[in-house]
């Protein structure tokens, strides 16, 4: 019975890891080829503490359970956190917003170089 358990364990953990459908995922690498496309809009969903000790000059601090409905729907939007892990999960958040171009820096601060 136990085995059972740790069973759905993993393959819950393993569920929310996958990417929502729709949601690219790209690298720190990839992204420094994209900083200064002006079709898209940078959103980091980190603290504004964690935001202040380091970020990126594009992105806009919207921390992770703000207002997400207010972004641009004209332009792709580019999600970073600190790992990957909020910013996937506002990308799931603002596809079911509506938006149809979001993506998802896979790794996030941690990755960047």
């Amino acid at each position: 019975m136990e085995w059972i358990f740790v069973a759905l364990v993993v393959v819950f953990f393993a569920w929310k890891m996958l990417p929502a459908k729709g949601i690219k995922n790209i690298t720190t690498t990839e992204l420094k080829n994209i900083l200064n496309d002006k079709d898209k809009f940078f959103i980091d969903v980190r603290t504004p503490a964690e935001y202040k000790g380091r970020n990126i000059r594009q992105f806009k601090n919207i921390p992770l359970g703000s207002k997400l409905d207010e972004l641009p729907k004209d332009k792709e939007i580019v999600v970073i956190c600190q790992s990957g892990m909020r910013s996937s999960n506002a990308c799931k958040q603002l596809k079911k917003i509506g938006y149809d171009r979001v993506t998802n820096v896979r790794g996030g601060m941690s990755a960047w170089r």
